[in-house]
């Protein structure tokens, strides 16, 4: 979606798409799902998870952060990262109004 054409959608699918974007990377997927597994946030321990090198990792962290999955506090010299949960309660919201809307029109039409 280029940038300039943003301001046509709503404040609400503008942040879905985000969110959607810094999910499509398989990358942001698997330091996601290791957030999640370890239920704490964590610092240095990511770069030891995945075969990607510190800086792709922070990038993919960046990305995840900007959309509101994840959050990061400073803890010395290093940034500790967990999920969001508002917005990943805000995913689950949308993705849970079209199960609902699906699940009244019993997808008939195809």
């Amino acid at each position: 979606m280029g940038l300039t054409k943003t301001e046509h959608f709503t404040d609400k699918q503008n942040a879905i798409a985000t969110m959607a974007k810094a999910l499509g990377h398989p990358a942001r997927i698997a330091i996601f799902e290791y957030l999640l597994k370890v239920d704490t946030c964590i610092c240095g321990d990511i770069v030891n998870e995945l075969p990607l090198a510190q800086p792709t990792i922070s990038q993919h962290l960046k990305e995840l952060k900007s959309a509101g999955l994840i959050k990061g506090n400073i803890e010395g010299t290093s940034i500790c990262y967990c999920i969001d949960e508002k917005g990943l309660e805000k995913l689950q919201g949308y993705f849970t109004t079209i199960s609902l809307k699906l699940n009244k029109k019993n997808n008939k039409c195809c």
